[in-house]
């Protein structure tokens, strides 16, 4: 027989055996969940620091954060530029359009983005709103032929609130009960000066995918800052600094690098760069879910932490959980915030933004932050990962091939 037979047999064979083992872990993981439900974790609310002209306020809960976050709204007089991917139709997602449509009503020009495929499972009734507000539903595919061009495949994963163009907030946060009171995740609050960046990255993306009948926006003037800068991944122009701002960081790091991800399933440069760090002596650790809320990003995360514990990398596992936060804070010196994660989705597909802080302050409250994470995690010594069940690394290395798509 034909040898491109056999390589289709072999490659229809790795599709069954993924197949199999993705429903084994969902079944497993769903037994798990039913089991334990999510318990409390604890958590820091760091005081607000200055850095250049802005004061920025780090948030890990949900509860002061989302009540922020509707004050501010309530105290708008101009202008609500809101944007996020999953936006619940449950009691806070509720309270969120109510405050809304009251703004709209007083004069307020409101416009809001959300993505419509991370949405579908949230009822259509919930994004109507009332004519006195522009509403941008966020649409991968807007023609039949933006199927064929993988510029057009990533997903609106930015959340950002502008209130009238002095007070932003930006971060890991999407809206709803679940991720106010049972995630762990990490935002930020801009109030300043450098605001003006979260207000251009709003407007040009409505501006770039808003349709005929909607208003174009009138972009801001920006201000120059060396100390604290939104970077913004857009895969329809293909750029994608924040990958690039990842690796310069970690590749200047002397002292310490502390990374809290969602989902790490980093690609072979930014594997390596942390390898290089921690081999010239510097202390690489880095936090994950041990159970996300997509147990197969977790098993393809796992893949990678042979290389990293036997290069001295060190890696927690975040316990009773989701750790949601996208964040990096490296030798008291620079931090990252935002929505973007170590994985291909973010780092080269989905439309993200991070805040990177050049600011002693803000790194010192990240460091206390990771620290208090690290009292609700288990770090996964290398002798015991290398102990682990022979059927645990078949899984890892059948689902290994799943990276570049996750």
């Amino acid at each position: 027989m034909p040898i491109w037979w056999f390589a289709l047999w072999a490659l229809g064979m790795l599709i069954a055996l993924q197949v199999i083992v993705i429903a084994l872990l969902m079944a497993r993981s769903r037994l798990r969940k039913n089991r334990v439900p999510p318990e409390g974790f604890p958590f820091l609310h760091p005081a607000p620091a200055v850095v250049h002209n802005t004061e920025v306020q780090v948030y890990t809960e949900g509860n002061q954060l989302f009540s922020d976050m509707l004050a501010a709204i309530e105290g708008a007089h101009e202008t609500i530029y809101l944007e996020t991917f999953i936006w619940k139709g449950d009691e806070l997602g509720e309270q969120f359009k109510q405050a809304l449509a009251r703004k709209a009503e007083e004069g307020v020009a409101v416009y809001l983005i959300y993505d419509t495929f991370a949405n579908l499972v949230v009822p259509r009734s919930f994004f109507r709103f009332p004519r006195g507000i522009h509403v941008l539903p966020y649409r991968a595919w807007r023609r039949p032929w933006h199927i064929l061009d993988f510029r057009r495949w990533g997903r609106d994963h930015r959340k950002i609130l502008v209130v009238d163009g002095k007070i932003g907030f930006v971060g890991g946060y999407n809206i709803g009960d679940l991720y106010r009171t049972t995630w762990r995740d990490t935002h930020l609050r801009l109030t300043g000066q450098e605001v003006d960046d979260l207000v251009h990255a709003f407007v040009d993306m409505w501006n770039a995918n808003r349709y005929p009948h909607m208003p174009k926006l009138p972009n801001p003037r920006r201000s120059w800052s060396a100390e604290l800068r939104a970077y913004r991944n857009d895969p329809v122009r293909l750029i994608f600094p924040i990958r690039s701002i990842y690796i310069e960081a970690i590749e200047q790091a002397q002292q310490h690098i502390y990374i809290s991800q969602a989902y790490f399933i980093p690609d072979e440069s930014i594997l390596r760069a942390l390898i290089r760090a921690a081999r010239r002596g510097v202390d690489v650790r880095v936090l994950v879910p041990w159970e996300s809320n997509h147990v197969l990003a977790d098993w393809l995360a796992r893949h990678s932490f042979d290389r990293c514990l036997r290069s001295g990398v060190r890696i927690f596992g975040y316990q009773g959980a989701m750790i949601h936060a996208k964040t990096a804070t490296i030798d008291t010196i620079w931090s990252t915030v935002g929505t973007a994660n170590i994985d291909r989705l973010s780092l080269a597909g989905n439309y993200e933004i991070n805040i990177e802080i050049f600011s002693p302050e803000v790194a010192q409250a990240m460091e206390a932050i990771f620290t208090c994470d690290l009292t609700n995690a288990l770090e996964i010594r290398p002798e015991q990962w290398a102990r682990r069940p022979w059927l645990a690394r078949a899984g890892e290395l059948v689902l290994s091939p799943l990276w570049p798509f996750i």
